[in-house]
């Protein structure tokens, strides 16, 4: 199992798939880490876990902002800087996280993964509920 982001990407490319099933699944993985850390708060480790989770789902967001603001990006301008924004926004919360952690902080993130993992495995083209 590849613990940064960087790595499963890079080695998804050599695979059949294409670039947003493997950018969807990235996200439905760092939703899943962060939902078990909010599954076993408290627990022993759990301190760790939350910064592995956190750590992952930076990194998977940094790599999207580097993806989308390369000046050649195919994405239509709007839908690029709205992605920048919600990456600022990841940004953002992690480390308010990492400032004061709260398992009902992570939820955002959690449901924003899920969202934007969503769309992504949606057929390119096909509309999104609407």
């Amino acid at each position: 199992m590849f613990t940064n982001p960087s790595h499963a990407y890079d080695a998804g490319r050599k695979m059949t798939a294409s670039s947003r099933e493997l950018e969807a699944a990235a996200l439905f993985k760092a939703a899943r880490l962060l939902e078990a850390c909010q599954q076993s708060w408290g627990r022993a480790g759990a301190g760790d876990q939350l910064d592995q989770a956190l750590g992952y789902n930076q990194r998977l967001w940094t790599l999207f902002q580097c993806e989308l603001e390369a000046p050649d990006h195919p994405l239509p301008s709007e839908i690029r800087l709205n992605l920048l924004r919600l990456s600022a926004f990841v940004d953002r919360r992690t480390w308010e996280i990492r400032a004061d952690p709260a398992p009902e902080k992570l939820q955002a993130l959690v449901d924003l993964n899920r969202m934007i993992g969503s769309g992504l495995a949606l057929p390119a083209g096909a509309a999104g509920p609407g």
